[in-house]
């Protein structure tokens, strides 16, 4: 069973339902049910939303193998608690006009991790 991976799909799916409806909103705001209509708000929401998207899934698959394989638990929690806090960065970072270095500092710890697990998880299927 992927009991903590489990965990941290719930978490990110909640947390991509608030994204989404958050784009949702700015459509609704701005009456426009298709692209960004030269909204950049809109634009923002969108780009965030496309961002957790894709990121959030093959990170979470990631973490489903190195659990299949056997990973410690506070391995796991560290990579689910990382994957929470760097899309929580990107998203936060892209929603307010002042967050750059939390977006840059986001998608760091995003190739940071997505590294790690790649290679704990090619490193384990090899030797």
């Amino acid at each position: 069973m992927f009991h903590i991976t489990a965990l941290y799909a719930g978490l990110i799916g909640l947390f991509y339902t608030y994204i989404s409806l958050h784009v949702s909103l700015g459509r609704k705001a701005h009456q426009i049910s298709m692209g960004d209509g030269g909204q950049a708000d809109l634009n923002t929401r969108i780009r965030a939303h496309g961002n957790f998207s894709e990121y959030a899934p093959i990170t979470l698959i990631l973490i489903g193998l190195s659990e299949a394989q056997g990973a410690p638990a506070f391995v796991l929690h560290g990579a689910g608690v990382a994957l929470l806090a760097t899309r929580a960065a990107n998203f936060f970072g892209l929603k307010f006009s002042t967050g750059y270095k939390l977006r840059f500092y986001g998608a760091l710890m995003t190739y940071l991790l997505l590294l790690f697990l790649s290679l704990a998880v090619l490193g384990h299927a090899l030797f």
